[in-house]
């Protein structure tokens, strides 16, 4: 095969290589953009494939296309879809504001798939691939398309591992009671099993908020074309298509009420990046609360004992780090900054267009992504091997002075206090300091600072 082959389009010629799969609109691209060499995801790419399908599928049962020319366009879609011909999808991330360069891809990709099956069946990248059809209508839905299933295929049910782990966890070290910390300083206790509920219930929390938000995702902006009157488009054509995404995919999208809204603003998206945002926040918190219990082993709380999974220096031997929360960190801290890359490309929607959507569909999956993988490996590699160092715990909590909080409605708060300072001061465990300051015996104080009874609440 030739070297360089010679695609025309409104504009020209120009010299595409010989091998390759799209034609010129895609060259342009590809010479206009050099930019990051970073390319659309994989699931974008996925979706978009689902999306010309489902539109060829839906102007054959308007009778707008020909059954043969339909069903060839479904057949070269399915090659995009499984991931065939990735690598004629070379358009760079940061390319035009639309996404047009994207959609063109995928019209020119097809149209070749298509002329060189054994079908006589000749197919045009604008007039048939992109027949009802506008970039502006169909990458908007291809974003909300690929997110949908992200979430659904990979972060929720990453999210439900996690949660089942942290339950399993929690059941198992429910009676080990553990000294709290409010500032960083030594409070009230509480239960291994309470500290772990509460990041099981922050998880359940996310994937409450993340399927409310996908209830906007779902409604699709298919079928409204440039700038959303759907000029072109049967007027059936949205939930034609909708009806052959829920048939190929099992997920309920819906035609959008109004194609305006989903074509000129990304607002699906940016609630959808805000529930990631917070995702991520909470993963932080768990990871950072696991390095605080893990530091030590003897300078620090040394509460706990993660899962040893590689050497932690270059110099200094048998050093032991936290790099599995290190690493959900950075997820978190990534995921952070791409909600504001999302939120600052959401309100570039300069009156019937957005003109940032490559960069929303990119880094929306990006987030959901990362923090899918960091679920799994914190719920595998630190929730689940990680062990209590029960002496540690039981040393502290025996010498926590805070435990006289529980006195205070036997001997008063002014009382109480000087008791803990004078128990700070002598180091020595509240429970012997209490019974030289107060009337209380040694029974009653035994049965009202019982650590694992204080954890229940409630009024000694």
């Amino acid at each position: 095969m030739a070297e360089f082959r010679i695609e025309r389009d409104s504009m020209g010629e120009l010299e595409v290589p010989g091998d390759a799969l799209w034609g010129a609109q895609t060259q342009r691209a590809v010479d206009n953009f050099p930019i990051s060499g970073k390319r659309m995801p994989r699931t974008f790419i996925r979706s978009l494939g689902l999306v010309k399908k489902a539109c060829a599928n839906a102007n054959v049962r308007l009778e707008l296309m020909e059954a043969g020319i339909g069903a060839a366009i479904e057949a070269a879609a399915d090659q995009v879809i499984t991931g065939q011909v990735d690598d004629h999808f070379p358009v760079d991330v940061y390319q035009t504001g639309s996404g047009t360069s994207s959609n063109m891809n995928a019209n020119e990709v097809i149209a070749a798939l298509v002329s060189q099956m054994d079908n006589g069946v000749e197919v045009h990248p604008n007039d048939h691939v992109n027949m009802s059809q506008s970039s502006n209508d169909v990458i908007p839905t291809t974003i909300q398309v690929s997110a949908c299933l992200a979430t659904a295929e990979s972060l929720l049910p990453a999210l439900n591992h996690l949660h089942g782990k942290l339950m399993a966890r929690a059941e198992e070290l429910n009676s080990v009671v553990k000294t709290g910390r409010t500032h960083l300083m030594d409070a009230m206790p509480l239960t291994f099993g309470q500290e772990l509920g509460t990041w099981a219930t922050q998880i359940d929390s996310a994937m409450q908020r993340l399927s409310s938000a996908l209830e906007r995702v779902r409604q699709l902006p298919q079928g409204g074309t440039a700038v959303g009157t759907g000029i072109n488009a049967h007027p059936e054509f949205g939930e034609q298509v909708c009806e052959a995404l829920a048939r190929e995919t099992g997920f309920e999208f819906s035609s959008a009420a109004n194609k305006f809204e989903g074509i000129s603003s990304q607002d699906a998206v940016v609630e959808l990046s805000g529930q990631l945002k917070t995702l991520a926040v909470s993963l932080m918190k768990i990871a950072n609360d696991l390095r605080w219990m893990n530091s030590g082993p003897l300078a620090g709380l040394g509460e706990i004992e993660l899962t040893p999974l590689q050497p932690g220096s270059s110099i200094m031997p048998g050093k032991v780090n936290p790099v599995i929360p290190e690493a959900v960190c950075m997820v978190a801290a990534r995921v952070i900054g791409n909600d504001t890359t999302i939120t600052v490309a959401g309100q570039s929607g300069n009156f019937q267009l957005n003109v940032m959507l490559p960069l929303v569909g990119a880094t929306i999956l990006e987030s959901i992504e990362l923090l899918s993988q960091a679920s799994r490996q914190l719920a595998d590699k630190a929730i689940s091997g990680f062990t209590v160092r029960e002496d540690i715990i039981n040393s502290a909590l025996d010498r926590n002075p805070i435990l006289v909080t529980a006195l205070n409605r036997v001997i008063g708060y002014e009382l109480g206090a000087a008791c803990a300072k004078r128990a700070y001061q002598e180091g020595r465990p509240i429970l012997e300091v209490a019974e030289e300051m107060t009337d209380l015996s040694r029974d009653e104080l035994v049965g009202l600072l019982d650590p694992l009874k204080l954890t229940a609440g409630g009024i000694s």
